[in-house]
């Protein structure tokens, strides 16, 4: 405390007529607490000073010389609350999550490698012979719905043909530069696309034009192509009209071609309409070759109905 004893006065015991000099012992005391502070440090070396302002005592630079009201504690035990609480906030620039599960960027000389071991001898892109081996080593036949998969994320011109382009960029976009990556990830993308409806009519409207013969300039699919491709493109979710759609085409041999429209408005078509039929409407834009379809339909369920009823009345003559 020093030399001031003015703190230790006892004061009177309060009473209503000494309130205000119990007041005024309170301010002494304060006062005597600030001069007693200024005394001790003004009686300190100037370099014991500056530790204890500086909360850093081994700059004192006077050994032996005591140190009062060191700051040595406070600062070990702030640099120890640092080192705990920074210990428990994760690093950043780590992701975790999903973004840990997408693989890593495939390789441009693999892909490339990948690539000449398929392409065709006098031509840089892989052709029917390259594509027949690519689906022998990835363990596919060639007119499988995976294959199909395979010529969309490749963004295929046309069948029998990947470029080097299509080639490497779609299999930089699965993330696969290898037979087996590629072997690994085509059953994850052909279950993506069998539950969102988005990217199957993304493929479905692919296919039409993966059928066109391109360097002919052929804008119309021929209806023996429509009605394989039909059955390709739907042989992870086939609509419940499917099957009499392409009886009815295989019926009607006059039916040459099949128009960009029809193929593109069938999808939305066999959605609508239903199993019997009951929601289709004559009325709307539809084309007309599913007028015929629906027409022909309700003429083959008329025959049933008279088949049957012509059965019931020979079995009541019997």
């Amino acid at each position: 405390m020093g030399n001031c004893f003015s703190c230790f006065k006892v004061p009177v015991p309060p009473n209503p007529s000494t309130i205000s000099s119990l007041e005024k012992d309170k301010e002494e005391k304060e006062l005597c607490g600030i001069l007693h502070s200024s005394q001790n440090i003004q009686n300190l070396p100037v370099t014991v000073v500056e530790s204890q302002v500086n909360g850093n005592s081994k700059s004192a630079g006077i050994s032996g010389f005591p140190v009062v009201g060191s700051d040595n504690f406070g600062s070990l035990h702030r640099e120890k609350m640092s080192r705990t609480f920074y210990s428990r906030i994760p690093p950043l620039g780590r992701s975790t999550g999903a973004s840990e599960g997408k693989g890593k960027e495939a390789s441009e000389s693999k892909l490339n490698s990948l690539f000449e071991q398929y392409k065709d001898n006098n031509e840089d892109a892989m052709l029917a012979d390259g594509i027949e081996r690519l689906c022998a080593d990835l363990n596919v036949s060639p007119d499988e719905f995976k294959v199909l998969v395979l010529a969309w994320r490749f963004n295929a011109e046309q069948m029998c043909r990947f470029t080097r382009p299509e080639f490497v960029n779609g299999c930089r976009a699965l993330r696969a530069d290898s037979t087996k990556a590629i072997q690994a990830r085509l059953p994850e993308v052909v279950a993506e696309v069998a539950k969102n409806p988005d990217m199957f009519k993304d493929l479905y409207r692919f296919t039409f034009r993966f059928g066109l013969d391109s360097e002919s300039g052929q804008r119309i699919l021929p209806s023996e192509m429509a009605v394989c491709l039909w059955r390709l493109v739907f042989s992870v979710r086939e609509p419940a009209i499917l099957s009499r759609w392409l009886f009815f085409l295989d019926s009607h041999p006059h039916v040459r071609g099949i128009p960009r429209d029809t193929w593109n408005m069938f999808l939305n078509f066999s959605e609508v309409v239903g199993e019997d039929l009951s929601s289709y409407d004559d009325t709307e834009a539809w084309p007309s070759l599913f007028d015929d379809f629906v027409e022909f339909e309700n003429d083959q369920a008329n025959q049933n109905i008279s088949k049957d009823r012509d059965g019931m009345i020979k079995q009541d003559c019997d």
